[in-house]
C-alpha cells in the first residue's frame, strides 16, 4: 500500500489543487482587458441617468413655474402683466411670451426688459468642438433619441410652436425639450392663461445642467483614457512576463530536441504561481522523465548485449569444439550445451522483447473490472493442473470476498504467475507458499510468501532491477533471465499500483513479495 500523505512530484491533480487558489493568466488578462470597458459602461450609465434625473427636476420646475405665472397673469392688468414678465423673467433667467386669443405675440419679456439669456447663432458654433463631438457619441452610445433643434420663427406667431398648439386645444400644460445651436438644452413650457384664450410661453436654457454633464462626461472619459493608458502598459507588462519565459522554454525545448546538450537545465521558474510556472515545471520535470528514460534504455540495451553476450560465448565455444572433439560422450555433452545456451537465448530475446513494449501497451489499453480474488484461484487451478508448483503446496486464504479492482487480466495474470515462480524458486520442495488477499481502504493486496532464505533489507529493491539474479545454488544455472520481477513490478505501476519485497508477518524465515492495487470505486 502506498504511504499516507504521500506526494507524487508531478502529479496534475495535486498541481491543479495547488495553484487553484493563485490568480491565473486568464484572470489577469480578464482584468486587464475588461476594466475600462467595465469603467466606460459604468461611466456612461451613470452619466446619462444622471442628465435625466436633472432633466426630470427642470421639467417639473418648469410646469410648475409656467402653471404658477399663468396663475399670476390671468388676474393682472395689462400693466402688471408686463411687470410681472419683466420681473420673473429677470429673476428665474426665462423667457416669457404671451400670445392672444388670435394666437399673435402680445408682450415679449426679451422685449420689455434686456435678455436674460442669449442663444449663440448656428453659424457661430464650432460643430467639430470636443465638447460637442463627447456629447454626439455619449447620445449615440445610450441610444438618446434625437431632439429637434431649437430656432426662433421669423413671425413668432403661436402656430409656430407646437406645445402652444396643444395647449390652446387641451388647455393643459405642455413641456417640450430642444438642442441649441451650442448643443445646450431649450426648454418650452406652454400653459393657458385664464379663459379669455391667451396662453403663456416659457423658455428656459439650462447651461447649468449642460454644463454638469459635460463635466461628468470629460470626468469619465479621463479616467477611461487613464484606464486605457493603465491597461495597455499592464498588457505590454504582462505580454513580457509572458513572452519572456516562453521564449526560455523554447530555446531549452529545442536544445532537448537537437541533443546537443545532455544536461539541459529548463528553467522551472519557482517564483511564478500561474501558468506559466507549471509549464515550466511540468517540461523541467517531463525533461528529466525523459533524460531518465534514455538512461534507462542506454542501460537496459547495455544489460541486454551483456546477457545475450555470455550464451553465445558459451554456445560459440561448444561449437567451435564441436568438430575438434572425436569422443562420442564429450560430443554429447557439448551439444547439450549447445542446446541449453540457445534455448537461454531464445528465454532472453522474448523476455526482452515482452519487458520493452510493456509500457507502450499498457498506455493503450482499455482497463476493465478484474475481481483479483477470482483470478489467483483461476491461476492456481492452472498450475495445480500444470504441475507447475513443482510439489510446493500453495494456500490461499482471504479470497471468499470479492477485491474487484480495475486493470488488464492478462497483464494482471503475468504478475501474479511470475509471484508464484519465484516463490517456486526458493522454496524448498516442501515447502507451503501463501498467498493472502486482503482489502484494506481502497486498496488491494496480494501478499505471496515463501519459507525460503528471505531477502535482505538492503537487497529488496535490487531484485526488481532488470537482469538481476540471485538464484537458488541448486538452480540450473541459465533457466531465469532475471526479468521476471522488473517486468511485474513495470505491469504494477502502470495499473497505478505497488510492487515491494517485505519480511514475513509472522516472522518466520522467507521472502514476501506484496502487489497493492486500487480497489474498484
Amino acid at each position: 500500500m502506498p504511504e499516507t500523505g504521500r506526494v507524487l512530484k508531478g502529479d496534475p491533480r495535486i498541481e491543479k489543487q495547488r495553484w487553484s487558489r493563485r490568480l491565473s493568466l486568464t484572470s489577469r488578462i480578464l482584468f486587464v482587458n475588461v476594466l475600462p470597458l467595465v469603467l466606460l459602461g459604468g461611466g456612461v450609465i451613470y452619466v446619462d441617468a444622471y442628465r435625466k434625473q436633472l432633466l426630470d427636476e427642470r421639467f417639473k420646475l418648469a410646469l410648475v413655474e409656467a402653471q404658477i405665472t399663468a396663475e399670476a397673469l390671468a388676474g393682472a392688468t395689462p400693466q402688471r402683466q408686463e411687470a410681472l414678465l419683466i420681473q420673473i423673467g429677470k429673476e428665474q433667467r426665462l423667457r416669457l411670451r404671451v400670445y392672444g386669443p388670435d394666437g399673435k405675440l402680445e408682450a415679449d419679456s426679451f422685449k420689455l426688459a434686456p435678455p436674460s439669456f442669449t442663444l449663440p447663432q448656428a453659424q457661430d458654433i464650432d460643430q467639430d468642438a470636443f465638447a460637442l463631438k463627447l456629447d454626439r457619441w455619449f447620445d449615440r452610445v445610450v441610444g438618446a433619441p434625437a431632439l429637434p433643434d431649437y430656432v426662433e420663427p421669423e413671425t413668432d406667431d403661436a402656430s409656430d410652436w407646437t406645445e402652444l398648439t396643444r395647449a390652446r386645444e387641451d388647455s393643459l400644460t405642455q413641456i417640450v425639450l430642444r438642442d441649441a445651436p451650442d448643443g445646450t438644452h431649450v426648454i418650452n413650457a406652454a400653459a393657458p392663461v385664464g379663459l379669455d384664450g391667451d396662453t403663456l410661453l416659457l423658455t428656459r436654457n439650462p447651461v447649468d445642467i449642460t454644463e454638469s454633464v459635460r463635466a461628468a462626461r470629460s470626468t469619465v472619459a479621463l479616467i477611461v483614457l487613464l484606464a486605457l493608458a493603465i491597461s495597455t502598459l499592464l498588457s505590454l507588462f504582462l505580454a513580457q512576463t509572458i513572452v519572456r519565459p516562453l521564449r526560455e522554454l523554447v530555446h531549452a525545448a529545442v536544445r532537448v530536441r537537437q541533443g546537443r546538450d545532455r544536461q539541459v537545465e529548463v528553467p522551472r521558474l519557482p517564483q511564478r504561481r500561474d501558468e506559466i510556472g507549471m509549464l515550466a515545471r511540468s517540461i523541467s520535470d517531463m525533461t528529466a522523465a525523459l533524460r531518465q528514460r534514455i538512461d534507462a534504455v542506454e542501460h537496459f540495451a547495455a544489460d541486454v548485449a551483456h546477457e545475450i553476450k555470455n550464451p553465445l560465448a558459451s554456445l560459440r565455444s561448444a561449437t567451435e569444439s564441436l568438430g575438434k572433439v572425436e569422443d562420442p560422450a564429450l560430443r554429447a555433452q557439448l551439444l547439450e550445451i549447445a542446446t541449453h545456451d540457445v534455448r537461454r537465448i531464445d528465454r532472453l530475446v522474448t523476455e526482452i522483447s515482452d519487458a520493452s513494449r510493456i509500457d507502450a501497451e499498457m498506455s493503450r489499453t482499455e482497463f476493465e473490472k478484474v475481481d483479483l480474488a477470482q483470478l489467483l484461484c483461476t491461476i492456481a487451478e492452472s498450475r495445480a493442473a500444470r504441475d507447475e508448483n513443482d510439489g510446493r503446496q500453495l494456500e490461499i486464504t482471504g479470497a471468499g470476498k470479492p477485491a474487484r479492482v480495475m486493470g488488464v487480466p492478462v497483464r494482471l495474470e503475468r504478475v501474479i504467475q511470475n509471484l508464484l515462480d519465484n516463490a517456486v524458486s526458493f522454496s524448498p520442495p516442501t515447502g507451503r507458499i501463501q498467498a493472502e488477499i486482503a482489502r484494506r481502504d481502497d486498496w488491494v493486496t496480494l501478499t505471496i510468501c515463501d519459507e525460503g532464505p528471505g531477502i535482505s533489507e538492503e537487497k529488496r529493491e535490487k531484485v526488481f532491477q532488470r537482469f538481476h539474479s540471485d538464484r537458488p545454488a541448486e538452480e540450473d544455472f541459465g533457466n531465469h533471465s532475471g526479468l521476471g520481477l522488473a517486468i511485474a513490478r513495470t505491469i504494477a505501476e502502470a495499473h497505478d499500483g505497488t510492487l515491494v519485497a517485505i519480511s514475513r508477518p509472522d516472522g518466520a524465515t522467507g521472502a514476501c513479495l506484496q502487489l497493492g492495487l486500487p480497489a474498484r470505486r
